[in-house]
């Protein structure tokens, strides 16, 4: 109904100019109930012209040809008919659009040739004829170049849609064929020097114990890693063959990376605020990451250190940090590797922020906190 709401205004403006027209013109006949109703008939059919175009139209060319036949009100009786047969013009009604233009025509020429006076009223009626003509003429060909306008934009918005889908799939192919160019690469050199670092540990540790001796902590520890490297390494080429599918790690897991750095000799403590629940998997899985690399720097890095790990449950935050007392210094600035810069990515990448820096008591400290709102 709204869209119909200016249609009805421009009629009941026209309706009112024909009616003062009629009042003020001299040689206009008197306007009485009929002419009124006619008026108000044309104001309804252009209030509905958008939808029924061609009942619109019959009913404002009827309308207005009585009205022209009974009030004589001049060339202010075509306007209604000029504004339906653009609209059906505009709609694809051609043809209607033409018959009512000719009709009306036919019907004005006949009356004003009806009621002309004696003598010389050709030139009057040629002027007033060859104007209404040129006035349908160009209606019919304003609505038809609206129409072809309105389809060449629908066509070119439809192209660039189908242009961006286009690409949208060439780059998901991209993508899929970039992985699993990935895939082959680590499977060809990670998986093959995993397995002989795991294969070697296991037989060091197998002849130890043949041989009467209790393996080394650091032995262990290798031959564990190993293996949880090998696990981690197959589920990765497992998500990048199949993105779907493959196996998550998440902050259920914190566990066995505790167990696995105690076993290099590194001593960890754990504390879990708030109450643990289920998180998007994104962040779930960026957490555990965080807690890993910051571990394997502990590790590698901090030298003789103690290191404690605190993951709070917030109520729109997830925190995870791990702290540690080892060597590292604010005097002595740590350039960021490749480890906290694909920390900071993966963090950010969820609308999260991280903070790695050096304690001013010594050690190094990493806080990642990830908002829980919307996060999945």
């Amino acid at each position: 109904m709204r869209r119909d709401l200016p249609y009805a205004l421009g009629g009941l403006l026209l309706g009112v100019l024909l009616l003062a027209n009629a009042a003020l013109t001299p040689d206009a006949g008197p306007v009485r109930a009929l002419d009124v109703v006619l008026v108000l008939a044309m104001a309804a059919a252009l209030a509905v012209c958008r939808r029924y175009p061609v009942v619109a139209l019959a009913v404002v060319t009827a309308a207005m040809l009585a009205l022209h036949v009974r009030v004589h009100a001049g060339v202010t009786a075509a306007f209604p008919v000029l504004a339906t047969v653009y609209m059906a013009a505009w709609l694809g009604r051609r043809a209607p659009a033409l018959l009512a233009s000719v009709v009306f025509l036919g019907g004005f020429l006949a009356r004003d040739v009806s009621i002309a006076p004696a003598g010389r009223p050709g030139q009057q009626i040629v002027e007033r004829t060859a104007l209404l003509l040129g006035w349908f003429v160009a209606a019919n060909v304003a609505g038809l170049v609206a129409r072809q306008r309105r389809a060449y934009l629908e066509q070119v918005e439809k192209r660039a849609v189908e242009a961006e889908r286009t690409r949208e799939e060439m780059a998901l192919r991209r993508a899929g064929e970039e992985r699993l160019r990935i895939a082959r690469d680590l499977h060809d050199s990670l998986t093959h020097s995993i397995s002989v670092i795991k294969v070697q540990a296991g037989i060091a540790v197998h002849l130890a114990r043949k041989h009467g001796e209790e393996p080394s902590a650091a032995l262990l520890a290798i031959q564990e890693a190993s293996a949880a490297a090998m696990r981690e390494l197959r589920a990765t080429l497992d998500v990048l063959r199949a993105p779907s599918d493959g196996e998550r790690v998440g902050l259920a897991r914190v566990g066995e990376l505790v167990e696995r750095t105690r076993a290099a000799n590194v001593p960890v403590q754990v504390t879990v605020t708030g109450q643990p629940r289920d998180l998007p998997a994104d962040v779930d899985q960026a957490g555990y990451r965080v807690v890993q690399e910051a571990l394997t720097n502990v590790a590698r890095h901090a030298g003789p250190a103690t290191a404690e790990i605190h993951i709070e449950y917030g109520p729109a935050q997830l925190t995870v940090s791990v702290t540690d007392d080892g060597q590292a210094s604010p005097v002595r600035p740590v350039t960021p590797g490749v480890g906290l810069r694909g920390m900071r990515e993966r963090v950010t990448g969820l609308g999260g922020t991280l903070q790695a820096a050096a304690r001013d008591g010594g050690g190094f400290a990493v806080r990642a906190t990830f908002p829980l709102d919307g996060a999945a």
